[in-house]
This record gives C-alpha cells, sequence and structure tokens, in this order.
C-alpha cells in the first residue's frame, strides 16, 4: 500500500514539474496574451487607404504597410500615408519598383523590365536602401521591416536580401502565417500568409491556430474591397472585430513592434 501511494505521489510530482518546465519555456507575449497578430497590407494600394486603415483605427488597431515607391498613392496620397504613420501605423519597405522573377511559375504579367532575375545584386540592394531612405523621409523613422516582393529572395540568381539584414529589424520572407515554433524563429525568414477572396471565419481560425501554438500570425493582405487579390470589407472586418474583442488573448501590432520584442526575448536567451 505504502508502495503504491508512493508511486502516485511520485507520478504527481512528475506531472506537475512537466508543466511547470513546460509553462518555463513557453514564450511569454506582453500582458499575457497567447499569441501575437501582425496584419500588414502590400502594394500601396487605394483600397488600403479607403477601406484598410479606416476600419484599424475604428477597431484601434495598428497595421503594417509595405509601400512599393513606384504606387501611385504615393504620389497622389502621400499625405494620407504620412497622416497614417502619425497615427502609428508602420510604414514598411517593399522596394522601389515591386520587381519579382518572371521565369517562377505563374509570372507572365511580370513585365520584362521588371524581371527580378535581369537585376544585380547590388542594384536590388541599392535601390531597398533607396526605398529605405524614401519611407524616412515620410515617417521619420530609422527601424524597419522588409517585405520582399513576391518572397522572391534571389536577384540575378542570387540571394540579394540576407545581405541587408543590417538596415532592417527583420523580413516577411516566407510561406506560412502561423509560425509553427518561436524558439526556431528565424527573424529574417518570418512566414506569411496571403489572404485572397477568404471569409472571416477562415481569417479567425488562423489566429487561433497561433494563440493554440502560443506563437504568431502574420497576414499580409492586398486590397481589401477592391484593387487586387481582394479580402472584402466584411472578412477584414470581421477579423479586425475578433481581435479588438479579445486583446487578452491577441497581441496585435506592427510588425516592427513584434519582431523587436521577439529579438528581445531571444536576446535572453
Amino acid at each position: 500500500m505504502k508502495l503504491k501511494t508512493l508511486s502516485l505521489a511520485m507520478g504527481l510530482m512528475f506531472g506537475l514539474s512537466t508543466q511547470v518546465n513546460a509553462a518555463d519555456t513557453a514564450f511569454k507575449w506582453p500582458n499575457g496574451a497567447k499569441a501575437a497578430v501582425n496584419l500588414a497590407y502590400d502594394d500601396a494600394l487605394d483600397s488600403q487607404l479607403d477601406n484598410a486603415i479606416p476600419t484599424l483605427n475604428k477597431y484601434k488597431l495598428k497595421g503594417t504597410f509595405y509601400l512599393n515607391v513606384v504606387s501611385p498613392t504615393l504620389n497622389t496620397r502621400l499625405e494620407e500615408w504620412r497622416k497614417a504613420a502619425k497615427e502609428g501605423h508602420e510604414l514598411g519597405n517593399h522596394s522601389i519598383f515591386h520587381q519579382c522573377s518572371k521565369s517562377s511559375p505563374g509570372r507572365d504579367w511580370v513585365a520584362a523590365d521588371r524581371d527580378l532575375d535581369k537585376v544585380s545584386v547590388t542594384q536590388m540592394q541599392d535601390q531597398v536602401k533607396v526605398t529605405n531612405s524614401f519611407l524616412h523621409a515620410i515617417d521619420g523613422k530609422t527601424e524597419r521591416t522588409y517585405t520582399p516582393p513576391c518572397i522572391d529572395l534571389n536577384a540575378g540568381g542570387a540571394n540579394y536580401v540576407d545581405g541587408l539584414k543590417s538596415e532592417f529589424v527583420a523580413f516577411k520572407a516566407m510561406g506560412g502565417g502561423v509560425t509553427p515554433d518561436m524558439k526556431t524563429l528565424d527573424p529574417y525568414r518570418v512566414g506569411v500568409d496571403f489572404p485572397n477572396n477568404v471569409t472571416g471565419a477562415q481569417l479567425i481560425a488562423i489566429v487561433k491556430d497561433a494563440a493554440a501554438k502560443g506563437t504568431m500570425a502574420n497576414f499580409t493582405f492586398h486590397g481589401v474591397g477592391g484593387d487586387h487579390l481582394v479580402t472584402s470589407k466584411e472578412a477584414h472586418d470581421e477579423l479586425l472585430k475578433y481581435l479588438a474583442d479579445n486583446k487578452d488573448i491577441y497581441w496585435t501590432d506592427t510588425f516592427v513592434n513584434i519582431m523587436k520584442y521577439v529579438k528581445e526575448q531571444q536576446a535572453k536567451k
């Protein structure tokens, strides 16, 4: 009887020890949140100024906007982008010309003069650095994040992004919107999901998955209620309302703020 009692006690102690160790090693988000969420938007589109930013502001959430310098809105609506930055939204780097590899599958739309396969590593790196200077002139910021257009990491067949690490806090540089494990996360290979014609329920399922894993969810939208690769205003609103209603579970912030925090935690290990 005493042996059975001793075995039971040891089993309980082992179980509690395992739970404590798991709690100690779990990634800790600010204010006890279970996951971080970044809402980002590519290509500096009209629908983002018309629909995305007003919805973010309505729910008091901050987003990240990856601007490519040749976007018409950088000429016609520059003051609105400056206002967005003053409101706390991040202006991220998306290069000057949004050049992508024309040789990749499904890239018939890439113009010959915007073919990343024909650009040297040095040329592309210089363009990205110039974009940082342009963005600094808009918002005065010196810390920046980068999303390579089309998540293409090579220029002229060679990697160009790794030589830019010192210029940026982090990159969104691969597919996969939910980070599988914070312990192994490379800040310069963060995964991202590109929603297109999805429902609010589908978007919410992604952030719930991140909360279950204790990691983070990264979205990069394009059109919101218009333009291309469209997410409807209704689906977008449904996701943002869910995040706003569950701030105890989700820390929703700019990508630069989230990744600065992640790198600070990694430096403590």
